[in-house]
């Protein structure tokens, strides 16, 4: 009888598994399938999720130190928001939405620095499906008027150049210079600060304040704090739990419609950002994995979410605040250049890989080891 029950169950899994009908969990509950009924051979994804393990972020638990020791060449840089020590490795490994494997505490909250920006771009594909931004080509000025993009170079930004970063937006939000962002190498602050603007849309540039710039204008145009947008339109439908929290500096308030309304980060540079589980990351990739479909409901765009993971005319690895594994930031151990991935200060990772029905979320692994751990799941596949 326990033969015949393991063996119906083997079926019964494999079964789902061959029609391609993707698995949604429910509120706090997830279906675990074992590897062998995943199409993976058990002792190599072993070798995967211990390797994961073994392969910690090495700096501080502490992250107020880890971030101020990260961002140490930056001037004037300080801690503007809300931190939180840090857990140790966790991660989860789903194929078609069915969870394979997982290790360490998926359900504890942890900052996740850039992986924000996924989110945040997310949010404003919700505006654009609303029709609350109606092109990507637009200029921001014509949504947000207060001054911010006034003048001959910041009246150029289009939205499409906030998304993928290529803006080089100048001046100041909430007390920082967008010089004061990641600086290069060498100079001082009187190079950076009279530097040559290069033209909207043609070089990327990784800097927070503008990152931070679109979450901005994106409460200018949803008149409601962003992280409530994110709750009601994708969080609460995908059953995220209601451990998750999204912060900005502590003094990013915003009058908006005579409201007072914080403005929140796209990552936790000075602090801030989305503080968010294991579990919680899964879901939204599954959701982002299924074209933003989740069982029935559409609750994001296709059309959006083709154009986000689009190779930027500014960096062929980098779409809307999606990395792609392609160009000149292709992993070299991984092949498949279909990959994309969200990404984060201290090794968080949403890695999001449709040909194969994968999503794999790692929490703490030391960033340049991420490669080569996708690579041993992708080889641990039969």
């Amino acid at each position: 009888m326990k033969v015949l029950l393991t063996t119906l169950l083997f079926f019964v899994s494999y079964n789902v598994l061959a029609n391609d009908e993707p698995y949604f969990p429910p509120p706090a509950e997830w279906q675990t399938i074992s590897p062998e009924q995943a199409g993976f051979n058990p002792a190599a994804l072993q070798l995967a999720v211990e390797f994961a393990g073994n392969n910690e972020y090495s700096g501080e638990k502490d992250l107020r130190v880890a971030i101020l020791k990260g961002f140490r060449a930056e001037p004037f840089h300080k801690l503007l928001g809300p931190t939180k020590k840090r857990g140790g490795p966790a991660g989860m490994i789903l194929k078609n939405g069915y969870q394979v494997a997982s290790w360490g505490d998926t359900r504890r909250v942890d900052m996740t620095f850039s992986v924000t920006k996924s989110y945040l771009t997310t949010v404003a594909g919700l505006a654009w499906d609303a029709k609350l931004i109606r092109d990507v080509n637009d200029p921001v000025a014509e949504y947000v008027w207060d001054g911010t993009f006034d003048g001959a170079h910041n009246s150029k930004v289009r939205w499409e150049h906030l998304l993928n970063q290529s803006s080089d937006w100048s001046g100041q939000l909430f007390g920082i210079k967008d010089w004061a962002d990641r600086p290069p190498s060498t100079g001082g602050l009187d190079d950076w600060r009279y530097r040559e603007l290069r033209e909207p849309g043609t070089v990327m540039e990784y800097n927070d304040v503008r990152v931070n710039l679109l979450a901005y204008s994106l409460l200018h145009v949803w008149r409601t704090p962003l992280p409530q947008v994110l709750k009601n339109k994708l969080m609460d439908p995908i059953g995220a739990s209601s451990t998750w929290r999204w912060f900005g500096y502590d003094d990013a308030w915003v009058n908006v419609d005579g409201q007072m309304m914080q403005s929140v980060t796209g990552g936790g540079h000075s602090g801030g950002g989305i503080f968010i589980s294991t579990e919680d990351h899964a879901r939204f990739g599954l959701l982002i994995a299924n074209h933003g479909k989740w069982q029935e409901q559409q609750l994001i765009s296709k059309q959006w979410l083709d154009m986000a993971i689009q190779p930027s005319p500014a960096h062929d690895s980098y779409g809307y605040m999606w990395w792609l594994n392609q160009g000149q930031r292709k992993w070299q151990d991984v092949d498949n250049e279909d990959i994309f991935y969200a990404a984060g200060f201290g090794g968080n990772f949403i890695v999001i890989d449709r040909s194969n029905d994968l999503v794999i979320v790692t929490r703490w692994l030391e960033p340049r080891e991420i490669g080569k751990f996708v690579s041993l799941v992708l080889d641990a596949m039969e």
